[in-house]
C-alpha cells in the first residue's frame, strides 16, 4: 500500500509538471498508470482521477490568476458548457458503462490526426489575425466542443483539456489563453463529476467511489508539478508550448490505438 501511494505521488508531479504548461491536467496520462501499475479496479479509476483533477488543479491555477492569465472570457464559457456535460457524463459511465474499446478508438481517431496536424501548423504556420481574439471559435462552436468534451471527460475521468487544448490549439488560438481556461474547466468539472460519482456511488453495485489515500497522494503530487508547469509557462516560446502539446496528443492517440487493436 505505502509503494503505491509514493508511486501515485510522483506520477502526479511528474505528469502534471510536463502537461500544465499547455493547458492538460495530466488526468488522461494518469489513468493508464493507475490501471496498469497501481491497481486501480474499473471503474473507481474514473472518480479517482477525478479526485487527482480536484487536488492537483489549483496549483497551476492559483499560479496563473497570479500572472493574469486567467483575465478573459474563455475560461467561463468552457466552464459553462463543460459542467453540464461532466454531470451527464458521470451518470451515462455508472449506468451503461460504455465499452472502454470505443472510447479508446475514437480518442485514437481525433488526436492522432490532431497531434500531427498541429506539429504541421506550428512548423508552417498559415496566415492568422492578430489580437485578442485570434483563432476563438464561434461562440455556438465553442459550446458545442465544450459540452461534447465534458460528456467525454464524465464518463472516462479525464478533466477534457486534452481534448479541449488541441482543438482549440489548431483553431489557431495562442497558449497562454487555451492553458488556463482549459485548466479551469477541467478543474471545475472535476470538482462536481467527482461529487456526482460519490452520490451515484449509493446506487451502483460497482467500486464507483475513488481510491481516496491514492487520489490524494496523486492529486498533491499534481498540485505541486502544476505549480512548477505554471511558472513555466510563460518562460517557454509558443512554438515549443505547440509542439508540445501535439506530441502529447499524438502519443495519446498512438497508445489508445494500440490498446485498442490490442483489445
Amino acid at each position: 500500500m505505502e509503494w503505491t501511494i509514493w508511486a501515485g505521488f510522483i506520477s502526479g508531479l511528474l505528469i502534471s509538471t510536463l502537461t500544465a504548461p499547455v493547458g492538460v491536467s495530466g488526468a488522461v496520462f494518469l489513468l493508464p498508470v493507475q490501471l496498469s501499475v497501481l491497481g486501480v479496479p474499473n471503474p473507481a479509476v474514473t472518480p479517482t482521477n477525478l479526485l487527482f483533477n480536484v487536488v492537483a488543479g489549483p496549483g497551476a491555477l492559483w499560479r496563473f490568476r497570479r500572472n493574469g492569465a486567467l483575465r478573459g472570457t474563455l475560461a467561463r464559457r468552457l466552464v459553462a458548457w463543460t459542467l453540464p456535460g461532466v454531470i451527464v457524463g458521470a451518470a451515462v459511465r455508472v449506468f451503461a458503462l460504455p465499452g472502454p474499446g470505443v472510447f479508446r478508438a475514437l480518442v485514437a481517431a481525433l488526436l492522432l490526426p490532431l497531434g500531427a496536424w498541429l506539429w504541421l501548423r506550428t512548423l508552417r504556420p498559415a496566415r492568422q489575425r492578430s489580437g485578442p481574439q485570434a483563432g476563438e471559435p464561434s461562440a455556438r462552436v465553442l459550446a458545442g466542443l465544450a459540452l461534447s468534451v465534458g460528456v467525454v471527460g464524465g464518463i472516462y475521468g479525464i478533466g477534457g483539456g486534452s481534448l479541449l487544448g488541441p482543438l482549440l490549439a489548431a483553431c489557431g488560438m495562442p497558449m497562454a489563453r487555451i492553458a488556463p481556461a482549459t485548466l479551469a474547466a477541467t478543474f471545475t468539472t472535476s470538482l462536481a463529476g467527482a461529487a456526482v460519482y460519490a452520490v451515484l456511488s449509493t446506487a451502483s453495485s460497482e467500486p464507483v467511489a475513488p481510491d481516496w489515500p491514492l487520489g490524494l497522494a496523486c492529486g498533491l503530487g499534481g498540485l505541486i508539478g502544476g505549480y512548477l508547469g505554471a511558472r513555466l509557462q510563460p518562460h517557454l516560446p509558443e512554438t515549443a508550448l505547440r509542439l508540445l502539446l501535439g506530441t502529447l496528443a499524438a502519443g495519446l492517440g498512438a497508445l489508445y490505438a494500440s490498446q485498442a487493436l490490442m483489445g
